[in-house]
């Protein structure tokens, strides 16, 4: 092994210093290597399950959502920043990136921008919400009253990994509020609307609907990250 000089050392020291703000908008990083505690809390009734698992694919440990019969949901729900729950905000815009792959065409909702509260506490209740139905991968914008709007879908592989990033500027007002959509690299969908609700909105991750109750669904879930930028997010 080559000896280390003091200009090595000092140059190396350079490159920390300059890297550091690369990293600096990343917010959350949920490596599944980190367990379930790296999400707020979990919704998935027994014998359903989440667990992080090495499937033996070079990808290391993966967070697997296992959603048997005569379960309607198995999610993660929020994520944890610094051992406490993260705090969306209101005018903010996040950037949100992960692997998934399901084992069916049909696995229901795997993402939801979820509102907090029920019934008239909230006006849209999940005003972004991305399906897997029909052997298609779905992204909706649901406006006040329950409107909603496919803004894009492409067919999908089951057993097969897919990246989606999804930009979202969180804006109870209609005109200033957008979303950007990513899949595997390439921008697929932008659409401006409303994406805050009354009392805020929280990530969840997994499959759920009562259209899949009857469905053993299996969804692999890979690379999650929270930041500010694309770049935080987009591998």
């Amino acid at each position: 092994m080559r000896k280390r000089t003091g200009t090595l050392m000092a140059a190396a020291s350079l490159v920390l210093l300059t890297a550091a703000p690369a990293d600096a908008s990343v917010i959350w990083d949920g490596d599944a290597s980190g367990g379930t505690g790296v999400f707020s809390s979990t919704l998935c009734d027994s014998p359903g399950s989440v667990s992080a698992q090495d499937n033996n694919d070079g990808r290391g440990r993966v967070f697997k959502f296992n959603k048997p019969l005569g379960l309607e949901r198995c999610e993660a729900h929020g994520i944890k920043v610094g051992g406490s729950r993260y705090t969306f905000k209101n005018n903010s815009t996040y950037w949100i990136g992960w692997d998934t792959s399901t084992n069916t065409p049909d696995a229901g909702t795997i993402f939801q921008w979820k509102s907090y509260g029920t019934n008239d506490q909230h006006q849209q209740n999940y005003p972004v919400l991305m399906k897997v139905e029909g052997g298609a991968l779905k992204l909706f914008h649901i406006e006040a009253g329950e409107k909603w709007t496919l803004k894009w879908s492409t067919p999908v592989t089951t057993s097969t990994y897919k990246r989606i990033v999804l930009g979202i500027h969180t804006s109870s007002d209609a005109s200033t509020g957008w979303v950007s959509a990513f899949y595997n690299g390439t921008k697929v969908a932008e659409f401006s609307g409303r994406t805050w609700d009354d009392l805020g909105n929280d990530t969840r991750f997994g499959t759920y609907g009562s259209e899949v109750k009857d469905k053993r669904v299996i969804n692999w879930i890979d690379g999650l990250k929270v930041g500010t930028t694309y770049g935080d997010v987009d591998n």
